[in-house]
């Protein structure tokens, strides 16, 4: 394996169009669950100029009002602009109730063993779950930098401490590798749009570079161990100005950014979305698993790198293939990894709906659950709970 190489990972803003689409999505799932736990729902949403369409397919006792919920997810996010705001922006639903199936209303908090194993999964997925020492949050440094760029060009925004700044963003991040670790900054690109152009009162390319290096970039490296050096390359809205940006310049799906949402590409992830699905849904909650048995093999100290992988098929209820890859950095060999993975972690759909309490954090946590993790990634996250980044299975697996 390659040791010396440059690796770059990008993230975007909560405004992005496509996290725009993820965002009310996740909140359409929220607000099913804090309803009627027991809800099955399939949300996706693509929006462009003046328009948003959303498809969904669901079986609940919940009442859902899919364009109001749309609405208050543009209003939170900043959208008023008069080419794109959610007083005036036109909402088209497919919507189609699916039958009821007593089988999918258990509790799986009182079931047995035996229980869980009849449970069987209704999709076929590979997902990967990844995690590295590179970082405080055991995820790579390109992405981790790239989410903390972008949220605090967010923060920014959101604090007027830019104001003249709209909601759409994008950040990258270029790595510099040596012997297989981290060693310098090789690139940063900040792409910011803006409420009005320089001819109007906003600032001129050279004060908005100004004010990013310092708001932003010196803000977000000030407490990281490798910073710019005079060698790293600064991009600041290459292109020239980024005006208004979001929907009204670009459109927006549900489920495009799955790099984003995972690992920045430096590990593999699953080509299914994550956002708008229920907690039933294998390719959704797996990813999860995955990432949870390799957070603790690294935070275990039994590799600096490891990759989960984990094979459904529909009708059965465990994976039928589980595979572990540290790609050099285990202590000890892959096939024991993956030996206690199994031994200790349940990767059955029933036992991880019950591990993490999937079904039942919308309601206990303000604001939903799911829409929290549309932006800024669904693993390594720090500022919320996570129950996939808990470290706690570390002793069993040192034994």
């Amino acid at each position: 394996m390659k040791k010396d190489f440059i690796f770059t990972s990008e993230s975007v803003t909560e405004g992005h169009p496509d996290k725009l689409c993820d965002q009310i999505s996740d909140a359409i799932v929220d607000h099913f669950l804090q309803q009627d736990p027991y809800s099955r729902v399939i949300a996706e949403c693509a929006v462009s100029t003046a328009i948003i369409f959303i498809a969904a397919r669901f079986e609940s006792s919940a009442s859902v009002d899919f364009p109001n919920i749309a609405r208050q997810v543009i209003n939170q996010i900043g959208y008023d602009q008069h080419s794109f705001n959610a007083r005036t922006c036109s909402i088209i639903t497919s919507l189609k109730e699916l039958p009821h199936e007593e089988s999918w209303c258990f509790d799986e908090r009182e079931l047995s063993n035996e229980e869980m194993d009849a449970i069987a999964v209704r999709n076929q997925v590979t997902v990967f779950g990844f995690a590295c020492n590179q970082t405080s949050a055991f995820i790579p440094l390109p992405i981790w930098l790239a989410h903390r760029l972008a949220r605090k060009l967010t923060s920014a925004r959101l604090q007027k401490i830019l104001p003249y700044l709209a909601p759409d963003g994008k950040t990258q991040v270029g790595v510099e590798y040596r012997n297989g670790r981290p060693y310098r900054i090789h690139g940063i690109t900040v792409i910011a749009s803006q409420n009005k152009s320089s001819t109007t009162g906003g600032p001129d390319l050279g004060r908005l570079g100004d004010d990013i290096r310092q708001v932003v970039i010196d803000s977000v490296f000030m407490d990281e161990d490798i910073k710019p050096d005079r060698d790293t390359r600064l991009f600041i809205n290459p292109d020239g100005p980024f005006l208004v940006g979001g929907p009204s310049v670009h459109s927006g799906l549900t489920g495009r950014k799955n790099a984003i949402d995972t690992y920045g590409e430096y590990s593999r992830q699953s080509g299914a979305a994550l956002s708008g699905k229920d907690p039933l849904r294998i390719d959704r909650v797996g990813a999860y698993a995955a990432r949870y048995a390799a957070k603790n093999v690294v935070a275990a100290g039994l590799a600096g790198e490891c990759e989960v992988q984990l094979s459904y098929s529909i009708g059965l209820s465990r994976p039928v293939s589980i595979q572990v890859e540290t790609f050099g950095t285990g202590t000890i060999p892959d096939e024991r990894i993956a030996e206690l993975v199994e031994r200790y972690f349940d990767f059955r759909l029933a036992g991880i709906i019950r591990q993490f309490n999937l079904r039942r954090l919308p309601s206990t946590l303000k604001g939903g659950f799911y829409r929290k993790l549309a932006a800024y990634g669904h693993v390594g996250r720090m500022d919320i709970g996570l129950p996939w980044e808990l470290t706690d299975k570390m002793r069993e697996l040192k034994g």
